[in-house]
């Protein structure tokens, strides 16, 4: 498989972004990092030049589609883009103080989650479509397996994200491009250490990195990790809804708000 030599990340000033994007810089590169915050992403980008890269930043909001389309657009006039990782992302639920999230946090999270990602690609895809080459990546997680009671529009977001990316897959394949949906469970980052609650198999986000980084130089269709966790909400997603409701009560969180992978 050719090696992705042309690479755009959004949440990139931090977290798995940040992650993603210093493993891809090397001599040759050439990168577009979108995020909010200008200041985090002149860090990120300051590292990944460091390491030979040719880095351009957009400061950009990825639910603003003519902001992101214009700036991954411009990218792309300076040569085509090999892959496009849509890892923004941000979470509300339920308070540390028992508050639900309500209707305009999930909402956000919906713009954020799904949209964003859908408003990253989209403008892309005319291009990869008539090389017949090109390679998706949408961060999505295992939560969007199966609905949580504690941030259900969170596990909405997320499992459109899911069925997106499938179906992007399953239509595009045949002109020649990859799709890779992820799903990460609980892995170090400011959005995952919002959560109060059990974290079991906690990841670190260089090993997340790492894991992600992999697959999208073999171009798998899917990876889901830790593969226990990500087995597990897959199979309680089968079951009848009574046991399924009853199980998933018993993974509880509490989210402190303000805080994303959006940077």
């Amino acid at each position: 498989m050719k090696e992705a030599r042309s690479v755009v990340i959004s949440g990139a000033s931090r977290g798995l972004g940040a992650a993603l994007a210093r493993r891809f810089a090397a001599p040759g590169m050439r990168l577009l990092l979108l995020a909010r915050s200008r200041a985090a992403l002149e860090g990120v980008a300051a590292e990944c030049r460091a390491a030979g890269a040719a880095v351009e930043i957009a400061v950009a909001d990825v639910t603003d589609a003519a902001c992101v389309a214009e700036a991954v657009l411009g990218f792309e006039a300076a040569g085509a883009v090999d892959l496009v990782i849509a890892n923004a992302g941000t979470s509300a639920g339920r308070a540390p103080d028992g508050t639900p999230e309500d209707g305009a946090a999930a909402a956000r999270q919906v713009m954020v989650n799904l949209v964003g990602a859908i408003n990253l690609v989209s403008p892309l895809l005319p291009a990869m479509r008539a090389r017949r080459a090109g390679q998706v990546a949408l961060v999505a997680s295992i939560a969007g397996f199966r609905g949580l009671p504690d941030f259900p529009a969170y596990c909405a977001s997320k499992a459109g994200l899911i069925a997106w990316g499938e179906g992007l897959r399953a239509a595009e394949g045949p002109r020649g491009l990859r799709v890779t949906v992820i799903t990460p469970g609980f892995f170090r980052s400011a959005m995952g250490d919002r959560f109060h609650g059990a974290r079991p198999l906690l990841l670190g986000t260089e090993e997340a990195a790492a894991k992600v980084h992999r697959a999208l130089l073999l171009g798998v269709p899917r990876l889901g990790f830790p593969w226990p966790m990500a087995l597990g909400l897959r199979l309680l997603g089968l079951l009848p809804p009574f046991l399924g409701d009853r199980a998933v009560r018993l993974m509880r969180f509490r989210v402190t708000p303000e805080a994303d992978s959006l940077g």
